[in-house]
Order: C-alpha cells, then sequence, then structure tokens
C-alpha cells in the first residue's frame, strides 16, 4: 500500500478557495484517497449478509439513477418511503469516508458518517453501493452469494462526467485541464483505478456470481425494458402502472429536483454545485462536446488495445 501528495484544491463550508494537500493512496494498485486507505482493513473485513443487494459501478456511471430505480422497485413504488433519506443515507457507500474542512475561522471539522458506519446499523434487508473494482471487494459479499448489480458507462461519456464531478467534487483531486484529465484516465491514474480493468473484471465476474451487467446506454435508450430486467432480478412483479411510475420519477429531469436524490442536501461543503451540478445532463454522446478530432484518434486507438481481449461492447452515441 502506497500514498502520495499532491497540492489540491479544498474548500471550505462557505465554498471560499484555500489551498491543502491531497492525498491518495494505492490498494492493490487502486488509487483511492488517503480517508478510504485508513479504514480498508474494515472495508475488506465487512460482514455481508446474504440479502444484501450490491450496486456496484465505476464512478459516475449512473450509480445514482440505479440507485433510485432500485429503491422504487423495493418500495413499491411509494414515493414518500423513497424520499424518507438522502441516497447517502439509503444505500451506504462501503468504502466512502470524508470530513468536511472546517468553515473560516472555525477548527470544527464537519464529519459525516462513514458508509461502513450507516451499514452495520442498517436493518436487512440493505442495498449498499461500491465503486470498487471487483478483486476489491470484500470477500463476504461472495461467501454469502449477495446479488449485484453492475451498471457499465461507455468510456468517453463516463471520463466527461467524471471530469466535470472532480472539478465541482473538492473531496476528490483537482483534474487539471481537461486534456491530462483525458491523459490520467487513460492511464488509470484516477480514483478507484483503471475504467478498462473495472469494466473488463465485473464483465468476468457475472459468469461466477450473481450479478445482473447493465449497459447505462440500454438504460436510457429503453428504460421500461432495464428497469424490468431489474425487477426479474429482484423477484418483484409489477403492473404497468407502477411501472410507469417508477420510469417518470426516475427520469433524470425528475431526479435533478429531487433533493433526496441530487445531491444538494450532502456534503455541502464538498460539492459545488454552482462549478458544476452533481446531475449535469444524463446524456449519451455528450463527450463529443469536448473531445476534438485529435483527441477522438488518440483515445480510439488506445482504448482498441485496452479492450482487445474482452467482448464486451459499449456504444458512444445513438
Amino acid at each position: 500500500m502506497q500514498c502520495s501528495m499532491a497540492l489540491d484544491r479544498m474548500e471550505d463550508l462557505s465554498l471560499k478557495q484555500t489551498m491543502v494537500p491531497f492525498e491518495s493512496c494505492e490498494v492493490e494498485g487502486i488509487p483511492l484517497t488517503k480517508q478510504m486507505h485508513s479504514i480498508w482493513d474494515r472495508v475488506w473485513k465487512f460482514k455481508a449478509r446474504p440479502d444484501d443487494l450490491l450496486i456496484a459501478t465505476y464512478a459516475k456511471a449512473g450509480t445514482t439513477w440505479t440507485q433510485e430505480i432500485v429503491d422504487m422497485i423495493q418500495q413499491d413504488g411509494d414515493i414518500e418511503k423513497c424520499r424518507r433519506a438522502t441516497t447517502y443515507r439509503r444505500h451506504p457507500f462501503i468504502e466512502w469516508i470524508i470530513e468536511e474542512p472546517p468553515k473560516t475561522n472555525s477548527h470544527l471539522i464537519m464529519k459525516h458518517p462513514t458508509g461502513l458506519e450507516l451499514a452495520e446499523a442498517m436493518p436487512s434487508p440493505r442495498t449498499i453501493k461500491t465503486h470498487l473494482p471487483v478483486q476489491l471487494v470484500p470477500p463476504s459479499f461472495w461467501e454469502q452469494n449477495c446479488k449485484v448489480i453492475y451498471v457499465a458507462r461507455n468510456a468517453k461519456d463516463n471520463l466527461v462526467s467524471y471530469y466535470h464531478f472532480h472539478r465541482m467534487n473538492k473531496g476528490l483531486p483537482n483534474p487539471g485541464t481537461l486534456e491530462e484529465f483525458i491523459e490520467k484516465f487513460m492511464a488509470g491514474k484516477v480514483l478507484w483505478g483503471s475504467w478498462y480493468d473495472h469494466v473488463k473484471g465485473w464483465w468476468k465476474a457475472k459468469d461466477k456470481h450473481r450479478i445482473l451487467y447493465l449497459f447505462y446506454e440500454d438504460m436510457k435508450e429503453n428504460p421500461m425494458r432495464e428497469i424490468q430486467k431489474i425487477m426479474k432480478f429482484l423477484d418483484k412483479d409489477m403492473n404497468q402502472e407502477l411501472l410507469n411510475k417508477i420510469i417518470y420519477n426516475t427520469s433524470f429531469e425528475i431526479m435533478k429536483e429531487n433533493p433526496m436524490a441530487n445531491y444538494t442536501k450532502d456534503f455541502r461543503g464538498i460539492m459545488d454545485h454552482s462549478v458544476s451540478p452533481f446531475m449535469r445532463k444524463g446524456i449519451v454522446g455528450d463527450w463529443k462536446n469536448y473531445f476534438t478530432v485529435a483527441k477522438n484518434e488518440k483515445f480510439d486507438e488506445d482504448y482498441r488495445k485496452k479492450m482487445a481481449d474482452t467482448s464486451l461492447v459499449f456504444r458512444t452515441e445513438f
């Protein structure tokens, strides 16, 4: 396990800029924050229960959307129950830990409950979130034969969304310019590691474990079909009226205005929605607004090499 320090931006609760060092650490070659690294032993030894559901994704691949769909299915379409708490508190983020920087002229640090604390205190059945690559998932999830829903998003759109997330989330490293971030992304030198290894690792794992592997692009194209896949996987049956209700209430437009899902209530001193909203566009093909022809050609060449050993196929546009 290694840690490295880089000078990076963090902002206080008033979002007034200060400069503090950002430290990243590696667990088996996968970059994590220093804070995540500090609790890694506890994460690895986490005790899953047989009826736990794990939602796994690479960061910014449709995680919150999937969480909201799953919760709506589990709560039989009851909107009030789905708004009982924020996404972070409904579905613990197993490896996440962060402390908000102190307010100006204050030494008090705002602490959020860690994902571990929330999960351990939660009654069954639990739905838990992770961005971990498959090899770092706590072994108890496999020992207990837990169900997992994995969502993969095409690399280019995932990259652009992740870049903007870094811009607005002061708990993450400064992404630098888009050009710099593209290089880091291609090299796997971003938090949670290589996108390529992530999607391929989970793709292989689905043949050995109870994993429903979904694609963001399919969900955008035909949400009814993909939600029905999730319902079947969760052994739930709903009539068309309830299904339509779920489709509507988990649409991007509705979720963007839902304070229980859009992260405007949690991490106020960490996420600056004025820089870029947490729920930004939610579309397929936004990468075209950011990739030049030269960047795209270079990315495609590298992509072909890294994805040559898999049957995985992604769509980057409709």
